[in-house]
């Protein structure tokens, strides 16, 4: 099994074309799995054999493509399994696809030397601990015993570093039609330092993503605003909602806290962006009753709302700050 890990180098206030990427990545293999913010995997197993092209030239005609028909340069590993290509992604550069051969001999030279912290799944805390006991590359994680790794770490984790080690890869790619976040953004035409501005692209960008996951018929978890600077800089803040949701007003109230904490005095801002993660169908999800009638009233008028926007289009009731 041959697979591709494909980062799309978006700057990070369009993130919201990764669907459509992943959209052009579907025609090279039914079997995609979307890792947003930014990246996939694809299985080419049998892209491989349908098209009579390995995996470097298929990774090509992908590059030319994302740059051609998005403006979007990415990096692209290649490997046996995904975590190979995964750690072959990290070292690739644009324009070069870094690929993993699949026999046993180069995959213990692939993995030689490297830190152990390069192994995916391994986190910070792992990664000291394994070091505190000389286990700092993975030559040596695999050299040692794995009743050695299970005492250090646990049983689960110590039994999967010692078959990662050895470029052992149980995993696969998972196609996943719902993805797990949503974004959108507001460019502005100008550099724009009125904060007011600010506030009406956040509500605008909240009403979207709202209108978006109740069409779906899912909620969030948590929001990610994006800033992005005159000077091509950027600021994210994030922030988990009390409760999973898709309605409007939760979603905005979030959105201009996270604004309110960056403290913007007179900041030249390009544009802003705002992402919804932590997707989940609304079926089992618990809402809070309030009692409150003003709560009760406002999800209400947003049912109908959207049942307007369904039959008449988005823009047939849109807030009355954004009506202007």
């Amino acid at each position: 099994m041959t697979t591709l890990y494909v980062r799309f180098l978006l700057a990070p206030m369009y993130e919201a074309a990764l669907p459509r990427l992943i959209g052009l990545l579907g025609e090279f293999s039914p079997t995609v799995e979307a890792l947003p913010p930014d990246a996939a995997l694809v299985d080419l197993g049998g892209a491989v054999r349908y098209f009579g092209r390995d995996a470097v030239e298929l990774a090509a005609v992908i590059r030319v493509r994302a740059l051609a028909l998005y403006g979007v340069e990415c990096v692209i590993g290649a490997g046996p399994g995904p975590m190979l290509a995964r750690m072959a992604a990290r070292t690739a550069s644009p324009g070069v696809t870094r690929v993993v051969p699949g026999d046993p001999g180069a995959v213990a030279e692939f993995l030689a030397g490297q830190p152990v912290a390069a192994l995916p799944g391994v986190g910070a805390a792992t990664a000291r601990t394994l070091c505190e006991y000389g286990l700092d590359t993975l030559d040596r994680v695999a050299a040692a015993p794995q009743g050695t790794l299970q005492r250090l770490t646990t049983a689960r984790v110590g039994r999967e570093l010692h078959e990662k080690a050895r470029g052992v890869d149980r995993t696969r790619v998972t196609p996943n039609a719902a993805t797990r976040s949503t974004a959108a953004e507001r460019p502005f035409p100008r550099d724009e330092l009125d904060p007011y501005r600010h506030r009406r692209a956040l509500l605008s960008l909240a009403d979207e993503l709202g209108a978006r996951l109740r069409d779906g018929k899912q909620v969030c978890r948590s929001l990610t605003l994006t800033v992005r600077y005159a000077d091509r800089s950027t600021t994210t803040r994030s922030r988990t909602l009390p409760e999973p949701t898709a309605h409007t007003a939760a979603l905005s109230t979030a959105a201009y806290r996270m604004y309110e904490t960056l403290g913007l005095q007179r900041a030249r801002v390009r544009g802003l962006g705002l992402r919804a993660e932590g997707l989940r169908p609304v079926e089992g999800c618990a809402h809070q009753l309030t009692f409150d009638p003003a709560d009760e009233r406002a999800r209400a008028l947003e049912a109908v709302a959207d049942r307007a926007r369904a039959r008449f289009g988005p823009g047939a009731i849109v807030p009355g700050r954004l009506a202007a």
